[in-house]
């Protein structure tokens, strides 16, 4: 009922509007050359718009039309195009997302910003995927950096960079109505409207609504892991004739996230699964002013402010981070490209704990400050390129880091480029690792407790715990040996030092239980090597294919003082081997139809076997400024499990075979 009424709007609609203005805008998958895609101006790298082409990194961009015909619902979803960006779904609202390793719902290796906004969260140095939406068909394009960002972005960016950029409100005129449901996505909508005010001021606003489905357990049976989250914001452009422009834009959101999981204590049952509905409530301000000189040269300044809070099983957490950021770039003569700036931000905390997760400050405040400088030197025009840079931070947690990096690209003509980087990062301690305990039971019977009464085992935070580094060796290699053809090849080897461990410190008897204390250190290291391919061919003018491989290999140690038994077990956590495979293709009379299976091989240390999923979709514009579109995803398997949770013991479900119907109208 939901698509017909939604249907005959949209016919009521089309009926009546002038499309002309403000039509969908035409597929440029296919219809874009590949020399144009390599041409797609990126500002990851360098912190400036610089070509995909000319970048001495692995860099894979996301395009909106690859969002759109991918089937993709979430930010999430769309990154399992990336080749060397892991993502597996835990349950119905939680992932585990990184890059080249080390993941889990709490990974902590991967650099996230939205519009240059990090939604990093100083909790466990990672992302709430959950809270990171908008709507999708307003993103301009996803640049995935693999491998360190530190030297311009800062710790934390040890294993890549994701930054998700918005189109400008300039190009969001008119209305946009989105709206569909199905088996899993119940139900869906956004309803976005752009304007202009005057001749410089460009404007858009937006709500939307999603409403997903609980998913099944291990097994069989329905789980508590439903999910409805509600969003609204918007955007303003200023940009006048002369040289500054301003921009100023802020979202708000509030939903309910379904989780079950297990409640410890010590008294029998001693662990008791529970079914929660959890509240999540964000928002946050984006300030950016812009100048550009007579000289070439251009400045920016940006200021924005974050409030992330929600519960998890009884555990609730507030975050507020204010930033502020500003950065010069200018031209100091013929091959010197010179960019530096200047950062500081603050974080404020307030968590409400329970019996498993409590902290030893229940307020804190962390701030860092960090200055960067990057030259961009022209060796051989057109044909040698040297990046040299540095970021220096000092944080609140460990005091001053230095991330440099070296990187070199060679364009022997306008068809293939080979570049290579040395780079350090580092991932700061978290709050998590300073100031959490958690805890849990092991009840008397059980084959872990040798014991006649329970055992509690509690892991506390470490004060004095430093940040982990990695030295990271790059190569590599792009191609376009045709017009109709090209290739992009990284492989990259990582050297990892003070990983964070889980030692044990002690053991008691207490009147009732056994003690056990556990301890948050940095005795581990590790050695990692792989590559990563991407490949991009046209065998006809109405079809492309997409292809993208892994290979990853982990080789993980702990120092000679640690006790840690699981740090080795950690090698089973991430896929050796992803394939993807995406096929699109033009079918005429504005149809469109899309293919995407994917490999993902097995996971040992979760107890996860490989699987392949099978996603379609087909397309179809009966009129200009209507898209109706029919989706399947996981065609080929009834269910299967893609993660297991760490820390928090959350219960994790399966992901399901699923369908639903999609309308987009723009008018």
């Amino acid at each position: 009922m939901l698509l017909r009424g939604v249907l005959a709007t949209v016919l009521l609609l089309s009926m009546g509007t002038e499309y002309a203005r403000a039509a969908l805008p035409p597929v440029d998958l296919i219809s874009l050359s590949l020399e144009d895609l390599m041409n797609v101006k990126v500002t990851s790298v360098s912190r400036r718009p610089q070509s995909l082409a000319e970048t001495a990194a692995a860099v894979f961009v996301i395009t909106q039309d690859d969002i759109r015909r991918s089937g993709a619902t979430s930010i999430p979803e769309a990154l399992r195009m990336v080749p060397g960006i892991e993502v597996a779904r835990i349950d119905a609202n939680k992932w585990a997302i990184t890059a080249r390793g080390f993941n889990g719902r709490f990974a902590n290796k991967l650099l996230v910003m939205i519009d240059g906004r990090s939604v990093y969260t100083p909790l466990f140095s990672g992302v709430f995927w959950d809270a990171q939406d908008t709507v999708l068909e307003d993103v301009d394009r996803i640049e995935v950096v693999r491998g360190p960002g530190a030297s311009l972005w800062g710790a934390n960016a040890v294993n890549g960079v994701i930054n998700i950029v918005t189109k400008q409100a300039r190009d969001t005129q008119g209305a946009l109505l989105v709206a569909g449901g199905g088996t899993e996505e119940q139900g869906f909508t956004s309803l976005r409207y752009g304007g202009q005010v005057g001749n410089d001021t460009h404007y858009r606003a937006y709500v939307k609504y999603f409403n997903r489905d609980s998913q099944e357990f291990i097994g069989g049976g329905d789980a508590a892991d439903d999910w409805q989250v509600g969003r609204a914001g918007f955007r303003v452009d200023w940009e006048p004739e002369g040289p500054d422009a301003v921009t100023v834009q802020g979202d708000i959101y509030r939903g309910v996230v379904g989780t079950t999981g297990a409640v410890h204590s010590l008294t029998p049952p001693f662990a008791e699964t529970i079914d929660r509905d959890d509240d999540m409530f964000g928002a946050n301000l984006l300030g950016r002013w812009t100048r550009r000189f007579a000289d070439g040269s251009d400045m920016a300044l940006q200021v924005y402010y974050d409030l992330t809070s929600g519960e998890e099983l009884g555990t609730s957490i507030a975050e507020h981070t204010f930033d502020v950021d500003f950065q010069h770039h200018f031209q100091a003569d013929s091959r010197n490209d010179i960019v530096w700036g200047l950062g500081s931000r603050v974080y404020a905390a307030r968590f409400d704990g329970t019996f498993d997760v409590s902290f030893s400050d229940d307020h804190r405040t962390d701030y860092l400050v960090n200055a960067f400088l990057q030259d961009d030197i022209t060796i051989v025009p057109d044909e040698l390129r040297v990046t040299l840079g540095s970021k220096v931070e000092y944080n609140s947690f460990t005091g001053a880091e230095i991330e440099p990096t070296a990187r070199a690209i060679w364009t022997p003509d306008d068809r293939q480029s080979i570049w290579a980087a040395v780079s350090r990062a580092t991932r700061s301690p978290s709050q998590t690792n300073e100031a959490i305990s958690l805890n849990s039971v092991v009840p008397p019977g059980d084959p872990g407790n040798p014991f006649p009464v329970p055992v509690l085992v509690t892991i506390d935070g470490n004060p004095d715990e430093t940040s982990e580094d990695v030295v990271s060796l790059e190569l590599g290699y792009r191609i376009r040996p045709t017009d109709d053809f090209s290739v992009d090849i990284a492989g990259f080897y990582n050297i990892y030092d003070n990983l964070v461990t889980v030692e044990t410190v002690g053991a008691s008897l207490q009147p009732g239980f056994v003690l056990v204390n556990e301890q948050f250190d940095n005795l581990g290291n590790a050695r990692t090597y792989g590559v990563e391919l991407s490949a991009d061919w046209r065998p006809a003018p109405w079809w492309r294919l997409q292809g993208a491989y892994t290979f990853l290999h982990l080789d993980i140690d702990r120092d000679s003082g640690s006790n840690d038994p699981l740090i080795e077990r950690t090698d089973g956590r991430d896929p050796e081997h992803q394939i993807s495979l995406r096929s699109s293709f033009d079918l005429g009379n504005d149809w469109e139809f899309d293919l995407w299976p994917r490999y993902v091989s097995a996971l040992p240390e979760r107890n996860v076997e490989s699987y392949f999923t099978f996603d379609a979709r087909l397309g179809w514009r009966p009129m200009d400024g209507v898209e109706l579109a029919l989706v399947g995803q996981n065609l080929f398997d009834s269910e299967h499990l893609e993660f297991t949770p760490e820390l928090i013991n959350t219960t994790p479900t399966e992901v399901p075979r699923s369908f639903y119907g999609k309308v987009t109208v723009t008018f």
